[in-house]
């Protein structure tokens, strides 16, 4: 047997894979949200960005590939583990789980897995681009011209898909169990990685609330500020931008900056 399948056969072995593919993941989270709050300036910057890394498939599906990974090896780290906990201990807490336990800590698991739902949910809205999961059209055909090149709009999806209330919705609830996820998450990781000492400790719990908060509201300001029309209103008609979405999306780009007037 050699390190690997021993690391994994252990309970140990499986809080350090969740921990290190956590911290992978906690990285990307923050790395994606900078990139999704340059849709707050003008359409080329976020235009830019898009195009650019989509001009990098090697950089891209590399990323895509060690993020799938990492959120496989992540999940099923968590239900091995979560059957383990239940194995060694067949009858269940006279309460409603273990004393000293937060609320976060009690719902890791199904926080975590309604998380992964909505990635899948998220990855069909603005990376596959399936045309019934955004309520508004098929962003395919939204395109922009950048540099002389025809590339996609993303800044004209992102205005789109966030004038749906229930994706908002959709989005918000999602925001929320992952603040509720990371505020233990983050905490547990550090834990596992052996850094909990009477020193760190408050500190790093102090550090997890701090990045729960800060991803929260950096995340949910982008649907709220779209929706609530402080982001991209130039692209909109406010009664008839659903219309002309379904029935032909890359109108809108032949007339940015015009109906606002």
């Amino acid at each position: 047997m050699n390190i690997i399948e021993r690391t994994w056969n252990s309970s140990l072995g499986k809080k350090y894979v969740m921990a290190i593919t956590g911290a992978g993941l906690f990285v990307f989270l923050i790395g994606h949200l900078v990139g999704n709050l340059q849709v707050f300036g003008p359409p080329e910057l976020i235009n830019g960005y898009a195009h650019f890394l989509k001009s990098k498939p090697a950089l891209i599906w590399g990323a895509r590939l060690g993020l799938l990974a990492c959120v496989g090896l992540h999940i099923l780290a968590a239900v091995t583990l979560h059957k383990l906990n239940e194995a060694a201990r067949p009858v269940g807490y006279a309460g409603k789980g273990a004393y000293g336990a937060s609320k976060a800590s009690q719902y890791m698991l199904p926080t975590g897995l309604i998380i992964a739902a909505f990635i899948i949910y998220h990855l069909a809205h603005f990376t596959v681009l399936l045309p019934f999961v955004n309520g508004v059209g098929d962003f395919a055909k939204l395109t922009t011209t950048l540099h002389g090149e025809t590339v996609p709009d993303v800044y004209a999806m992102m205005v789109l898909g966030f004038q749906v209330w229930w994706v908002v919705a959709f989005y918000l609830v999602a925001q929320a169990l992952l603040f509720v996820h990371l505020s233990h998450g983050l905490t547990a990781m550090f834990q596992s990685l052996g850094f909990r000492d009477h020193v760190w400790w408050p500190r790093i719990q102090l550090f997890a609330k701090g990045a729960s908060v800060a991803l929260l509201i950096g995340y949910s300001i982008i649907p709220v500020a779209i929706f609530l029309r402080l982001v991209g209103n130039e692209y909109v008609d406010q009664g008839r931008f659903k219309q002309k979405a379904q029935a032909a999306p890359s109108a809108l780009i032949a007339v940015q900056g015009k109906e606002a007037k």
